[in-house]
């Protein structure tokens, strides 16, 4: 691992503007960014930890019923958060769903969403497209854990428990960068291998995570209901996997009804 520098900015400008230069890399709860170093698929010349930034890490009950969560909020915190289990529980069951309980305890939401893909193809250094290779070596050879639905040409899925419950419910991502704040649906926010290949969002360098909106629309508490024309929907989660914990899902499958 090649040294680099440290920096703790104050404030959401500052990361940005330090996110900016080549090589720099964000930190939140760091564990998907230790990994990536590890596996040699992160080589940061210098980390922008971002958790001295004011309201990253806070929950904010917004009115009729909806939700903005800053990225910095741990996954742990997200799962056991009174406004998220009684409003949203397909997010607190994923949220909980996530890794080990040391797992949830130190990774955010943010760094959940923006994750790299966990194909061992990948990780190894394999020749595969997403390594500047020729060929998806998971299409023939171990891909339990990889697409089989609107796939190729590289067959990697995004590992995030929680995207597939924010998506159910029509969740916003807040991005922050050089010109400013923008929002985007989560359905907008993942891009496909056959559109991107060197990552897998839409962010750009400079640009960060910096919070989640959910709307009202789906909430289940019925005080978010008095002065709404909507009725409290009922909804659900799923993780099914090789193992009983600590494992990627084969098949996550959350529902929502209004």
């Amino acid at each position: 691992m090649r040294a680099f520098t440290y920096h703790k900015p104050a404030s959401l400008d500052d990361a940005v503007a330090s996110l900016a230069r080549a090589h720099a890399y964000p930190l939140g709860g760091g564990t998907d960014l230790l990994v990536g170093v590890e596996d040699g698929i992160a080589t940061p010349g210098s980390v922008v930890d971002l958790r001295g930034i004011g309201g990253f890490d806070d929950i904010a009950e917004l009115p009729g019923g909806s939700l903005r969560i800053g990225a910095g909020v741990r996954v742990a915190d997200v799962s056991s958060h009174a406004a998220v289990r009684e409003g949203f529980p397909v997010l607190a069951e994923a949220c909980a769903a996530v890794g080990t309980p040391a797992l949830r305890n130190m990774g955010t939401l943010g760094g959940n969403l923006c994750q790299r893909p966990r194909c061992w193809y990948f990780r190894r250094g394999i020749p595969c497209f997403k390594n500047g290779g020729s060929s998806c070596p998971a299409r023939d050879g171990e891909n339990q854990y990889h697409a089989i639905v609107d796939a190729g040409p590289c067959y990697i899925v995004h590992p995030s428990d929680a995207a597939v419950a924010l998506t159910a419910l029509d969740a916003e991502i807040e991005i922050a960068g050089p010109n400013g704040t923008s929002s985007v649906p989560i359905t907008q926010f993942f891009v496909l291998p056959r559109d991107r290949m060197d990552h897998e969002t839409v962010l750009r360098p400079g640009e960060i995570v910096s919070a989640i909106a959910i709307p009202g629309t789906f909430a289940q508490t019925s005080e978010a209901f008095k002065h709404s024309s909507f009725q409290p929907s009922r909804q659900y989660f799923r993780k099914l996997m090789q193992r009983g914990a600590w494992d990627f899902a084969l098949a996550s499958i959350p529902a929502t009804r209004r």
